[in-house]
């Protein structure tokens, strides 16, 4: 069974929640993990007629037969958790890594206070990077010191290694995206990590050698929150005039939107070493594709737009999102 890494391609706002969600349903893996920085990152998905922004929680929960961890490289916001494990009901079956470093309050008060981090970078404000401060100068506090998650302290790595000794099926849900990477992305307009597919194998305690798939998402066209370069911008009343209004999952603010950009795709496709290319949001750039399920019910025009993606990235388009239900996808994976 392959390890599947689930990584964003742009700058965050994907979409990854919703391609967890599928994978999760349609392949049932064993164990669903989320990497990635913290819960300065929110996944959205459309559950029961229920609509879940998820900051820690791994949106894969709607698989129930899953185990759920939260890998040692990821920041745990306890409160947050906590609120998120009660609003999934997923206590019985979660597990936390005992070297997660904990956002704490003096974390977010310095985040949100910071000139810099706050006014220029356009932080999210919760904590993220002043944590993970503390934790290259080693005087963060770990998950296993903090006695409200004992009763989900487990060894990540550990679980997750002998799972795919035993052939099991393992999904790791990245957050963010590859243009926020600390390393590659559009510095100093990034988040305080690595976000690309190398680092979220590192977060769950993975080697290199365990991943088998890389599956990088995009939309299709581009969003990003905060401030930074952005090339392929438009005006927001042309996003408008194109019914595309989207707000941030964490803080609320209004996205910038622009049009699919090529360049960043191909170096994003390069650097994460993406195996397959999910692309979301096909629907809100060509009507006619709402909620079709086939590939020969795509427009032209939208067919037209994913084998270019294709032809300039030299990956192929597996998964293409036609809707906020799930099960809104058309699904090009060799079954069998």
């Amino acid at each position: 069974m392959p390890t599947v890494v689930v990584a964003g391609g742009q700058w965050g706002d994907e979409g990854k929640g919703k391609i967890v969600a599928y994978l999760a349903l349609h392949d049932k893996p064993h164990i669903i993990a989320r990497a990635g920085v913290g819960p300065n990152a929110g996944h959205t998905v459309y559950y029961q007629n229920q609509k879940l922004g998820l900051r820690q929680i791994p949106c894969g929960f709607v698989y129930e037969q899953a185990r759920l961890l939260i890998g040692p490289g990821v920041l745990i916001n306890p409160e947050v958790l906590l609120k998120e494990v009660e609003l999934t009901n997923t206590r019985n079956r979660l597990g936390v890594d005992r070297q997660c470093a904990i956002i704490e309050p003096q974390h977010i008060e310095a985040d949100r206070s910071s000139v810099h981090l706050r006014g220029k970078i356009g932080t999210t404000g919760t904590g993220c990077g002043p944590a993970n401060m503390a934790r290259v100068a080693r005087q963060a506090k770990l998950a296993k010191d903090v006695s409200e998650l004992e009763p989900f302290l487990t060894d990540v790595p550990l679980e997750i290694n002998r799972a795919l000794r035993e052939n099991k099926l393992v999904l790791v849900e990245g957050s963010q995206g590859f243009g926020l990477s600390l390393y590659h992305g559009t510095y100093p307009y990034v988040t305080s990590k690595d976000t690309t597919a190398s680092s979220f194998a590192a977060d769950v305690g993975l080697g290199p050698t365990k991943i088998d798939e890389v599956l990088l998402v995009f939309k299709a066209y581009v969003s990003r929150v905060g401030g930074g370069p952005f090339p392929t911008e438009i005006p927001p009343q042309e996003a408008e005039r194109l019914g595309i209004v989207e707000y941030a999952t964490v803080t609320g603010r209004r996205r910038r939107i622009g049009t699919f950009d090529f360049d960043l795709a191909k170096r994003s496709t390069m650097i994460n070493g993406a195996t397959q290319i999910a692309i979301t949001c096909v629907d809100r750039l060509f009507k006619d594709a709402a909620g079709v399920r086939e590939w020969d019910g795509l427009p032209d025009d939208a067919k037209k737009f994913v084998e270019r993606v294709e032809s300039e990235t030299g990956v192929p388009v597996t998964l293409i999102s036609t809707g906020t239900n799930i099960n809104d996808i058309i699904d090009r994976r060799e079954k069998g």
